[in-house]
């Protein structure tokens, strides 16, 4: 593996490059784009994956996004779904600048949040010739529905937007959280829905922990979320082959009904939707069977169009 840094919009970019078996320079490989989920890093699930897909002979580039993990780009702690987007492309740029890519034979996956924003970057990037998703939750969607309230998403911009005064006016930054932070607060907040509670299993113990990934949020970049729907205009312009990988066990991020959605509207006419029985949302970030299960798909799947 390789640490390499590239060009984003707003910063470098900071990647592993997770490279095959007796990689050789001067030999040509397929690529992919590998992008971790909502609040993760490149050495969490991301990294899983991007190792695993090494081993099946692809050069695999697992980057944190601007603003994110070890990349740079100010302010810090966005989860902006443009900026989120245009990193695809910025990770494709560097990759055909290497000699050792076979530039047409891209391809990229995505797990939980980075599945939908590389659906997304898919439609506008066509140096993709194949996308997969693994739990591929809408982040717009996710934002919009807030606390299932009637009002959750208006409420929510009309907080955006005196956040944004206050910090105009000389207010620190709002920095919040994806999550509870320990199991003690998800005990104290009465939370059971399977999802948060794996989140939090996942991302604050030693299964999944890293300092990449602080579970920190600058709350004003919730504005753009709000507005953002990953899967809009993928009936028209998402045509490339596509592989959905799920677990059938569904929760409260809402990756069961994302895949659902996201098979039945993309205009691809080689597509395929995966359901890994007894699978949780998080069970498909890092548990070996369901893994498992995903990669011998992926392996399948990028085989034939990679």
């Amino acid at each position: 593996m390789r640490n390499v840094t590239f060009k984003s919009l707003i910063g470098e970019v900071a990647a592993n490059l997770h490279l095959p078996k007796d990689f050789d320079e001067s030999k040509q490989y397929p690529a992919l784009v590998v992008a971790h989920p909502i609040s993760s890093c490149k050495e969490q699930t991301a990294g899983i994956y991007a190792e695993r897909l090494a081993e099946l002979g692809y050069v695999a580039l697992a980057f944190d996004a601007a603003t994110q993990g070890a990349s740079g780009g100010e302010p810090s702690y966005l989860e902006n779904p443009g900026l989120r987007v245009a990193d695809f492309s910025s990770a494709v740029d560097f990759l055909v600048t290497q000699g050792f890519i076979d530039e047409n034979r891209i391809g990229v996956l995505g797990i939980c949040g980075g599945g939908a924003y590389a659906a997304n970057a898919a439609m506008s990037e066509r140096r993709f010739k194949a996308v997969a998703t693994v739990v591929a939750a809408n982040y717009g969607r996710l934002v919009r529905e807030g606390d299932m309230s009637p009002n959750a998403a208006i409420n929510t911009l009309e907080a955006v937007g005196q956040q944004r005064t206050a910090e105009a006016r000389g207010e620190e930054p709002m920095i919040t959280g994806y999550a509870p932070n320990s199991k003690e607060e998800l005990e104290t907040a009465g939370i059971t829905d399977i999802d948060v509670v794996q989140a939090v299993d996942y991302y604050r113990t030693p299964r999944g922990q890293h300092p990449g990934s602080p579970n920190k949020l600058r709350f004003t970049s919730i504005g753009a979320a709000a507005t953002f729907d990953a899967f809009h205009l993928t009936e028209k312009l998402l045509t490339q082959p596509l592989q959905i990988i799920i677990g059938s066990v569904p929760g409260a991020f809402g990756s069961y009904r994302d895949g659902f959605e996201l098979y039945e509207k993309a205009a691809s006419t080689e597509k395929d939707l995966l359901i890994v029985e007894g699978a949780s949302h998080y069970d498909l970030y890092d548990q070996p069977e369901p893994v498992k299960q995903a990669v011998e798909k992926l392996k399948t799947f990028f085989g034939k169009y990679l």
